[in-house]
């Protein structure tokens, strides 16, 4: 118990309760902290650090670094020109299976990558009702190029930006909003000038987010876009092929892989993990 009088704060209840640890949480805690951290130890003992700059520079590793920033960029861009209008309905208008629909835009967060692929192969083929019909009109091929690898990305990633933005969308305080149309501001011009400033962070975190996920994408593009050097290997499909001839260069772009995930994470942590 504190002492008489004095306020009981929320470091108080953190040192108090933090004193108090029972055995049977500590040790499957301390337990699954190992087992998320040490396969990353040992993926930093293995990488040849030595040797490290050489393999980084390697034509191939550039190749494939290059087409993966330049491939989740876009696919970041087309998430954010389709995913900030749905996200912004499902916030704002009620409307008959709006949670239908909600569901609908999370199943790819669940879906296996490689479902996701055969999916979109199904319907943007040349034997599919889109990919049939572009085919044929324009004579425009997805699968199997770096448009296709864009697609793919944008499909696993548009959940996460969708999730953050209407989250911020739901706290932002809605009398901004209605000031604006008081002063005759239309739909669009409250939306563009008032909403998307109040919500910058949240797009801003959620298009990070989409774009790490896209970076580290591999189940959905190695199926609707295959793996040709120069044109669709991104940086988890050079990951992939390096592990059956070259262990040392699988290590060092995985480590690549790792270093942009920490980052992202260590710069979004505040807002998606919280704590000091």
């Amino acid at each position: 118990m504190p002492a008489a009088g004095r306020p009981v704060t929320a470091s108080t209840r953190r040192r108090g309760t933090g004193q108090r640890v029972p055995v049977a949480l500590l040790v499957p805690a301390a337990l699954g902290l190992l087992f998320l951290v040490l396969p990353l130890g040992g993926l930093l003992l293995r990488t040849p650090w030595t040797s490290l700059g050489p393999r980084l520079t390697a034509p191939g590793v550039l190749t494939a670094l290059r087409l993966s920033v330049q491939c989740a960029t876009l696919a970041t861009l087309l998430c954010l020109a389709l995913g900030v209008p749905l996200a912004w309905l499902l916030a704002r208008v009620e409307f008959p299976g709006r949670r239908l629909v909600r569901a609908l835009v999370t199943v790819p967060l669940v879906l296996p990558p490689v479902v996701g692929g055969v999916a979109l192969l199904l319907v943007f083929g040349r034997r599919g009702p889109i990919g049939g019909w572009l085919d044929a009109t324009f004579d425009v091929t997805l699968p199997f190029t770096t448009t296709g690898v864009v697609l793919a990305e944008a499909f696993v990633a548009m959940p996460f930006l969708i999730i953050a933005v209407e989250g911020a969308l739901r706290g932002v305080d809605h009398r901004y909003e209605e000031a604006a149309a008081t002063l005759g501001a239309d739909r669009w011009t409250t939306f563009t000038r008032v909403t998307l400033p109040l919500v910058a962070p949240g797009v801003a975190a959620g298009a990070v987010l989409c774009w790490a996920r896209a970076l580290g994408e591999f189940g959905a593009t190695i199926t609707f876009a295959g793996n040709y050097p120069g044109r669709t290997q991104t940086m988890p499909l050079a990951v992939y092929l390096a592990l059956e001839t070259d262990l040392e260069a699988a290590v060092v772009l995985s480590l690549v892989l790792l270093t942009v995930s920490v980052v992202i994470l260590a710069g979004l942590r505040d807002r998606w993990i919280g704590g000091p």
